[in-house]
This record gives structure tokens, C-alpha cells and sequence, in this order.
């Protein structure tokens, strides 16, 4: 790829000049203290911002939070993140209140070098992500306004035809961030030539969600293992009884049709976690997957399964992992995500974990981050590149 990149930014010098960055934010907060319940995704684009402020730029960061629907709403305020991320700094971060408005245009303004600005929650506009070109067009305008260059360092959006993302570059000199350039380089050696054997691990709800990147990876994986809510529907597909558990009927023969094909690839639970109910307390036991009674659901996968799985981790010398395995925020039904992913840490291969629930549940379970090759921050984003597509940022970038 033909991408100019953070060093060639600074190589240029940029003290006393104000760049824009857009960084991903999006970090998950406790509906009930508005606290932030885990800030990794904030920690992930210190390296590019603390090159900048160390180079004497006037740092003007843009993200979104959540999914607002295109006008202010208190509870996706990026204030909280305005904060963690001055902790993490070092120094205050000065908050605008609004995203291109006054507040905006004061705190720009009133930046010094070497200060970092944070603008609020950009889907606060529905410019943002708007599918009428001019509108989208009119938003990033303003937002251009703010910078003299332009950083993307918000992997987990570039798959996303937004303002920020997709516009907003084609309108000041652009680079990529050193978050979405360690992104790209790790997520190529998947799609280029990986060493073997290449295990996937894929879990989540929904098979839906994955099925165009299961369809892209069984010509080029060694192993893909099958776990989380997902599992069910492929076991349906071998006629079997899930009980209650989460199951997309419309996706039955679409996953019978990918064990077919599969030539024996993909490996499937062979005893799972029911549960009486999806709470935390509920009554369980584990079962093997041709004995889940009819009134109970499954929450995670069986020790056996994890064995298994992680069988074929260790012999693995290029890991993808992308969704957990159970309900990991339940304590009960952890036991297979936190399996696999110890499993994953123990091989002697190249790792990546795909960002969303999983690189969380690294977090939750107070697993070391370092023993992982790569977490990434953009679940989407990784799934649609593994998958071929053109990702509207990365292609913003390389024009």
C-alpha cells in the first residue's frame, strides 16, 4: 500500500501546527455510573498522540461513542474519555462541548503546542454518517477546519463511510496513524502468506455476522474452531436437539452447506454449559452436545471441548481469534473463553485476537495482553478486511 504515515508527518515538522486525529474511543461505560469499564481502546492511540504533543503539534482529537442517533444524548458524551485520556497523558485534555460549534472553535483556538483538544462525540451531527454525500461532505468541511493535517488512528472505524473516516482526508494533507499502520501490517501477513499450520478461532452469537469471513477463510485456514452462541446453529445443522439456546433457523442449511464443504476443517463442540436460564445464578451442568435437554440453553463450551480446541492450538503456528467463547461476563460460564484464550498464549505461533469482545474479555479476565502478538481495537474492521472487502478509510488514505 501506498500510504504516507505518522513519521513522514513528523519528519515534516509539525510543531505549532494543528493536526486532527481521528482516534476510536469507543470505549464500553457503565450504564449506571457512566464510569469507563475498560479503557483499552484509549491506552491504543497514545503512541500517535504522544508523538504529536511531543513534536509540539496542537492536537485536535475527533471519535465517536455509540450509537446516537445524529443529535446530542448525555449518555454517549465523550466527557468521561476526556478525562482518562488526560490522566493517561499526563496533562489536561481541554473538552469542547460540541462538535462544531463554538465550544469547538474556542478550544481549537485557545490550543497552545505541544496541548491536546477532544471535540464531542462527532455522531452528535448527523453529518457524521449521513448517506447523502452532501451532507456528509458539509460536516467534514467544518471538521477539516479545525486541522492543518490529518491522522487516522481509528482502526476500529475504517470500515465505515463516515464523515471523519472517508471525507474528512480527502481534505487535508493525510497519514496514517501508528495504531492503523500496525493494524494493516498484521492483518496482511493473515491474508498473505501465513505460516502453518493456521488455526481460527471464531465465536459470538451469530453466524450471520461471520459468514462472509468464514466463507473467505476455509480455503486458506488449516483449522476453524466454532464455539459462543454461533455453535449452535452449525449443531442444528447436524440434526441435533439445542434446547433453548440461541439459534438462527434461517441459517441452518447455510451451515450444513459449510460442513460439507469444509473437507473436515472445521472442528465443533462436542459438550457444552447449559444453563436453566441466561442469569448469572442459574442452575447449569455441562453436557455432551447430543444431550441438551429441550429446555435449557448453552452458555459456553465443556471441558472437552476446550481440550480439543486446544489440541489443535498448539500445533498451530498462526492464531486469528475473533469472539468468545461463552457468556464471559457471567463468572459460571467464563470458563471456555478464558480456556481458549490461555490455549492461544501457550502456542508456539503468530497471534491475533479481533478486537471487539474478545481483545474485552483478554481485559475482564485479567489475562496478560503482552502474551498475545496483537490485540486489535477494530472487531468489524478486521473481520471486513480478512474478508477481501475495501475498507473507505485505508482506500482515503492511500488517494
Amino acid at each position: 500500500m501506498s500510504i504516507r504515515t505518522l513519521d513522514d508527518l513528523l519528519a515534516e515538522g509539525v510543531s505549532g501546527r494543528r493536526v486532527l486525529v481521528r482516534a476510536d474511543l469507543n470505549v464500553p461505560l457503565d450504564k449506571q455510573t457512566g464510569d469507563i469499564t475498560d479503557d483499552g481502546r484509549i491506552r491504543a492511540v497514545l503512541p500517535t498522540l504522544g508523538a504529536l504533543v511531543e513534536a509540539g503539534a496542537k492536537v485536535v482529537v475527533c471519535s465517536h461513542l455509540g450509537r446516537p442517533k445524529g443529535a446530542p444524548d448525555p449518555q454517549f458524551s465523550l466527557s468521561p474519555v476526556a478525562g482518562r485520556l488526560g490522566e493517561l497523558l499526563g496533562a489536561p485534555v481541554h473538552f469542547a462541548t460540541d462538535t462544531v460549534g463554538e465550544s469547538a472553535r474556542s478550544t481549537v483556538a485557545g490550543l497552545a503546542d505541544g496541548q491536546v483538544a477532544l471535540l464531542e462525540n462527532l455522531r452528535f451531527n448527523a453529518g457524521e454518517t449521513s448517506k447523502d454525500e452532501a451532507e456528509r461532505g458539509a460536516f467534514a468541511d467544518q471538521l477539516a477546519a479545525f486541522g492543518d493535517a490529518y491522522v487516522d488512528d481509528a482502526f476500529g472505524a475504517v470500515h465505515r463511510k463516515h464523515a471523519s473516516v472517508f471525507d474528512v482526508p480527502a481534505r487535508l494533507p493525510h497519514v496514517a496513524g501508528r495504531l492503523v499502520l500496525r493494524e494493516v501490517e498484521v492483518l496482511s501477513k493473515l491474508t498473505g502468506d501465513p505460516e502453518r499450520p493456521y488455526v481460527v478461532v471464531l465465536g459470538g452469537s451469530k453466524v450471520s455476522d461471520k459468514l462472509a469471513v468464514i466463507e473467505a477463510l476455509l480455503p486458506t485456514v488449516d483449522r476453524l474452531l466454532i464455539g459462543g452462541g454461533m455453535c449452535f446453529t452449525f449443531l442444528k445443522a447436524q440434526g441435533l436437539e439445542v434446547g433453548t439456546s440461541l439459534l438462527e433457523k434461517d441459517m441452518v442449511d447455510t451451515c450444513r452447506n459449510l460442513l460439507e464443504r469444509a473437507d473436515g476443517k472445521i472442528l465443533l463442540p462436542v459438550d457444552v454449559v447449559v444453563a436453566d436460564a441466561f442469569a448469572p445464578d442459574a442452575a447449569h451442568d455441562t453436557v455432551r452436545v447430543d444431550g441438551i435437554p429441550s429446555h435449557r440453553l448453552g452458555l459456553d463450551v465443556g471441558p472437552e471441548t476446550v481440550a480439543g480446541f486446544s489440541a489443535a492450538l498448539s500445533q498451530a503456528k498462526t492464531i486469528f481469534w475473533n469472539g468468545p467463547m461463552g457468556v464471559f461476563e457471567m463468572p459460571a460460564f467464563a470458563a471456555g473463553t478464558r480456556g481458549i484464550a490461555e490455549a492461544i498464549t501457550k502456542a508456539d505461533a503468530f497471534s491475533v485476537v479481533g478486537g471487539g469482545d474478545s481483545a474485552a474479555a483478554v481485559r475482564a479476565l485479567g489475562l496478560d495482553e503482552s502474551s498475545f502478538g496483537h490485540i486489535s481495537t477494530g472487531g468489524g474492521a478486521s473481520l471486513e478486511y480478512l474478508e477481501g472487502k475495501t475498507l473507505p478509510g485505508i482506500a482515503a488514505l492511500e488517494n
